[in-house]
Order: structure tokens, then C-alpha cells, then sequence
């Protein structure tokens, strides 16, 4: 596999690289771009759906994410914050709750990094409801980084900007002209 950097990276073992490169694989001829975060390799394809919630009004909106502004949300953790703007509400910040993958497993706090572990739950927290005192069961859940393997993120606006939330996405247009 060939890798070629750009201007001010750099490819030495044990370096933290941040940036876009492209990568090449030997069988597959042409190259695909890849957000590096640390030693980490993200594709540039990512896309996942974010579900933003406003906590003043109580609805929640449904928003897509992909390429570039997917790769804002790449290496985030549950709690830190994110640009509205990678989803089309300009001048918001948005905070990391939580998330799931394809499979439905639930981003967890607790665990570190973006790979899949298993937990044992004893107490009622996300992922898992016990139906009796004292049960305890071990559950599969991700890590609480979000990765390419995430299929949603949920959010919460923690700074608006100066526009309505509905002016920003459009929402409630269609009903004036009923």
C-alpha cells in the first residue's frame, strides 16, 4: 500500500499525523482519501444520521451527515462538543449524548475508544433495563468514540446562534402554504 502525505506531514513511525492523505491499495488501483486522526484511519466516506435535540423547544430533528461534515464528528467522544455548522445550523454548538452503531448497540460513557466490548450491567443504564433486583447481565456495546462504524449520533444544542432553529432547516414552510 502506498501512502502520500501532503505538504507539512509527516509518515515516521510512532508520529501522530493529522490531515488528509490518500491511500492507495495495491489491488484496487485507485486511490481513496482518508481522514487521519492520530494513528487512526477514517475513510472519507462516512455518513451517519444525527438526531439534534433542542432542549428549550423538546423536538428533536432528524439530519444527515456525510463526507466532510461526518469527519467533524470522527474521534469526538460522548460529551465533547461539535460545530453545528456539520449539519446545516450555522452558529450552534452541539454536544455529544450518545449514538449507536448499524447493528443498534449503544454508545457507551464508560468504555473508552470505538471498538465493541462486552460489559456486565448490573444497574439500569443505556443499553440495558434489569427486570428484577439484583440482575446483572453482560451486554456488547461500543465505546464512546464515534467512529465509521456509527450509524447515529445523537446531540444536544448547547449554544444557539442568532437564527430560529425551523429558519435554519426549513422546517414548517410547507405548512403556510396550506
Amino acid at each position: 500500500m502506498t501512502i502520500s502525505t501532503g505538504p507539512g506531514m509527516t509518515t515516521s513511525t510512532g508520529s501522530a499525523i493529522s490531515g488528509r492523505v490518500t491511500r492507495t491499495p495495491p489491488e484496487t488501483g485507485p486511490c481513496f482519501d482518508v481522514f487521519l486522526s492520530g494513528d487512526r484511519f477514517f475513510p472519507c466516506m462516512a455518513s451517519f444520521t444525527v438526531v439534534v435535540g433542542d432542549p428549550e423547544s423538546g423536538s428533536s430533528y432528524q439530519l444527515e451527515a456525510a463526507e466532510q461534515d461526518a469527519n467533524r464528528f470522527l474521534g469526538k467522544e460522548i460529551g465533547e462538543e461539535v460545530d453545528g455548522s456539520a449539519v446545516g445550523l450555522d452558529g450552534y454548538t452541539l454536544e455529544i449524548t450518545g449514538g449507536s452503531d448499524d447493528a443498534g448497540r449503544p454508545l457507551n460513557g464508560e468504555v473508552a475508544g470505538a471498538d465493541l466490548t462486552e460489559v456486565l450491567m448490573e444497574d439500569r443504564q443505556t443499553g440495558y433495563k434489569p427486570e428484577r433486583d439484583g440482575e446483572r447481565r453482560r451486554i456488547t456495546v461500543r465505546g464512546r468514540e464515534v467512529s465509521d462504524a456509527v450509524a447515529q449520533v445523537n446531540a444536544s444544542i448547547t449554544d444557539r446562534g442568532s437564527t430560529d432553529v425551523d429558519d435554519l432547516l426549513g422546517e414548517g414552510e410547507d405548512e403556510d402554504d396550506e
